[in-house]
């Protein structure tokens, strides 16, 4: 468990020193992570209300921020290009996000041209109505997603990494609410991009 619990810890450190400098990517991520917490107390209400607040809220805003605000130039503070810490991630980088993103994006438009496509694994409650088609449709691409990269993760490198990446993704929201809940207060003072220097120190 120690050694499961120090690939968590470097998995984290990595996350946050190589993808979170933006202020403003930040203080998404402190609203995303509000929002997914709001989302796991509906999973046991009802998983479609939470799929739809983890999608329409939770991730645009999340991902908003790593697309649009994020700086994607030369990262002096960790020393690496881009192209290194996105040939490097572990969980889904850029162009695996745009992947998952534009199934998300197309998955309402099947719902209301071709319901069928997706109707088959939907409860009969939710099977003509479109809205709690799509909300069961995205919770089953979040879960898809979540156990598609922990199996490519174990054929890349080991269960253990997988595992903990896994569970380092389920417990982001309140990770992130520790490490970025002052962040909106730096955005106000103008502060655009984390100085970091806690990761110089390190």
């Amino acid at each position: 468990m120690e050694s499961f619990f120090q690939t968590l810890k470097t998995q984290r450190w990595d996350d946050h020193r190589y993808y979170h400098h933006s202020r403003i990517n930040q203080s998404l991520h402190f609203i995303s992570a509000l929002s997914f917490l709001v989302s796991y107390a509906y999973l046991f209400i009802d998983p479609v209300i939470s799929a739809l607040i983890a999608w329409l809220i939770s991730m645009t805003s999340r991902q908003a921020g790593h697309f649009f605000f994020e700086p994607k130039d030369y990262d002096v503070v960790n020393q690496a290009t881009n192209e290194h810490k996105e040939f490097i991630k572990v969980g889904y980088n850029l162009h695996r996000k745009v992947v998952l993103m534009a199934i998300w994006a197309v998955i309402p438009a099947i719902a209301y041209f071709y319901p069928a496509a997706l109707s088959w694994f939907a409860p009969d409650n939710d099977k003509d109505n479109f809205v709690r088609l799509v909300g069961i449709s995205w919770f089953v691409l979040g879960v898809g997603g979540l156990l598609f990269r922990v199996g490519q993760l174990i054929i890349q490198d080991n269960i253990q990494v997988a595992l903990s990446w896994a569970f380092k993704i389920l417990t982001d929201p309140f990770h992130d609410l520790m490490l970025y809940h002052k962040s909106p207060i730096y955005l106000l003072k103008g502060e655009l991009i984390d100085p970091m220097e806690h990761v110089h120190s390190h």
